[in-house]
């Protein structure tokens, strides 16, 4: 029985398929690499562009008017002495009203 040399010299089919195998998977791995590196590159680029334009926006935006306080009691005095005016209390009521805002 003949014993099988290794063989020297050019690969044979299943040498070379293995070969292109290796080349193709490396070149597919660099590849998935080199895109994934861009897709955070790019997103990192939009996050910053976004919070310059959310910052402008602030800034841009007024501020909100600072609504009268309805448990002042000078408010809620002015608006009994409205309604005192109007007709609609009597001076009794009316005094009754202002001590009770004032606790007295």
């Amino acid at each position: 029985m003949p014993l099988l040399m290794p063989r020297f010299g050019r690969p044979g089919l299943i040498g070379t398929a293995a070969r292109t195998a290796v080349i193709a998977g490396t070149a597919s791995a660099t590849a998935g690499a080199v895109q994934h590196r861009q897709q955070q590159k790019y997103a990192a680029k939009d996050q910053a562009a976004y919070d310059q334009q959310y910052a402008a926006q602030q800034a841009a935006a007024p501020a909100p008017a600072a609504a009268p306080a309805e448990d002042d009691p000078l408010v809620q005095i002015q608006k009994l002495g409205v309604l005192k005016e109007q007709g609609l209390l009597s001076d009794e009521e009316f005094t009754a009203a202002k001590a009770k805002i004032l606790g007295l």
